[in-house]
């Protein structure tokens, strides 16, 4: 942080329209929070976050963003266009005087708007080849299909799975949409909108890889900031790297006194699995093993045909990942050598690691952000959808969306907003700056 990032922050938050943007937010809390209550109640489970994707893209359409539709992912994304539709004379203020708009019900609601749409655009607008900036939120939770999703309140607490992780962060990029869309602001380079499916679990961040490997924005996003549960100060700025590996054991199968003696998938497993815990980690760089779930079998009273057990590594050294996962291989390889047993391993996750340099400009501005906000930024270590920008070089940080939370990836999920305005001041001023700054 500098100088000079200290005093370009200092003159953003000072401008009248940047005013107007911090008032709206703070003003319609009630707003939000109908926003992130709508969303908690629509389900969206690994890999089936489409009704959820569909609101969004009507909310996209109802605050008048550009080019709402869902890509060929499921992602639902939208647009707030830079200065090069604006007057020239604007360009380098970040500013312009020329969208006029009327609150309308309670939501943002631009003039001469269309009606929202129930489809995507049959051929998305395809942007120019200029930079944008990237500010998503997840769609999904961690909870299967049939989880009781209704929120409840108790008092200013909103209670439900995915309440916090990440409806919150949900509900902010609705709320930085709208402020953007009140106060009149025209950033100085394209916003892209995302609300973005697969950050959770098996998902492995296919939201974000489509967004970064495909067209039309693939070569456009040059830095991107994921809203993610709560906290005023929270950001995730190293990328804690991940592979998951399925573990899968077959056999004969058979009765279990005609057949006895035949080999065990179960029992196979088992010992596999209690040889790889035996391999030593290393505490620096961290490196972490897990055993998520196991199955197998159909009764007690039968041999089983398969046996099969997740596994979970993780480390901040690509490195280290590489070689214990390699290590896993030979282990189990040797382990179950039994003849009669099939061992199949079939690799379902991998996040790659990866840090924001505190000498990077993002991370400049949100230092001054924070200064000028009076925050202490809380630097964390953790697996997001920044990992995936983060991996392939461009700048990114996850983080906080505002309030508090509690039990997330329990049913016992809570979040409650207050205050969680100043956040939203944090987001949209980091948002604006990161645009000028991709533009100069």
């Amino acid at each position: 942080m500098t100088a000079a990032d200290n005093a370009r922050i200092t003159t953003l938050a000072s401008n009248r329209a940047i005013h107007r943007a911090f008032a709206w937010l703070h003003l319609h809390e009630p707003q939000i929070r109908r926003w992130q209550l709508e969303a908690i109640a629509i389900p969206a489970p690994p890999f089936a976050e489409q009704a959820r994707a569909q609101y969004f893209l009507e909310q996209f359409t109802t605050l008048g963003l550009t080019n709402p539709h869902i890509d060929a992912e499921g992602n639902a994304l939208a647009e707030l266009p830079s200065l090069k539709t604006a007057d020239s004379s604007l360009k380098g203020t970040g500013f312009s005087p020329s969208i006029t708009q009327t609150i309308e019900k309670g939501a943002l609601a631009p003039e001469g708007n269309p009606a929202p749409s129930d489809t995507a655009p049959s051929e998305p607008w395809a942007l120019s080849p200029t930079p944008c900036i990237l500010l998503s939120a997840h769609l999904d939770t961690v909870f299967p299909a049939g989880t009781n999703c209704t929120p409840t309140e108790d008092g200013p607490k909103i209670l439900a799975p995915g309440a916090c992780d990440n409806a919150a962060g949900l509900a902010a990029l609705l709320a930085i949409a709208a402020a953007l869309r009140h106060a009149e602001i025209v950033p100085a380079c394209t916003i892209l909108f995302a609300a973005n499916v697969g950050e959770e679990g098996e998902g492995d961040l296919r939201g974000m890889k489509h967004l970064f490997s495909s067209e039309p924005y693939a070569n456009c996003i040059k830095a991107a900031i994921a809203l993610e549960g709560s906290s005023n100060e929270m950001i995730v700025d190293r990328a804690l790297g991940s592979r998951r590996l399925r573990v899968t054991v077959t056999g004969p199968g058979g009765h279990s006194w005609a057949d006895a003696g035949r080999p065990n998938p179960i029992l196979a497993l088992s010992a596999g699995l209690l040889a790889i815990a035996r391999i030593p980690l290393p505490r620096n760089p961290r490196t972490t093993l897990n055993v998520g779930t196991i199955s197998g079998g159909t009764s007690v009273n039968s041999i089983p045909p398969s046996a099969t057990a997740d596994l979970d590594l993780r480390s901040t050294s690509a490195t280290q990942l590489d070689r214990i996962e390699l290590a896993i291989l030979k282990t189990l390889d040797s382990t179950i050598a039994t003849e009669g047993l099939h061992l199949h391993v079939e690799r379902i996750g991998n996040r790659q690691p990866g840090i924001l340099p505190e000498s990077a400009q993002l991370h400049r501005s949100l230092r001054a952000v924070d200064r000028h906000l009076r925050l202490a930024t809380a630097s964390r270590i953790g697996s997001t959808d920044a990992n995936l920008p983060l991996s392939l070089g461009i700048p990114a940080l996850a983080i906080g969306s505002g309030g508090t939370g509690g039990g997330m990836h329990t049913l016992d999920e809570w979040y409650d907003p207050t205050g969680r305005d100043l956040a939203l001041r944090r987001i949209l001023l980091l948002l604006l700056d990161t645009c000028t700054l991709t533009t100069t």
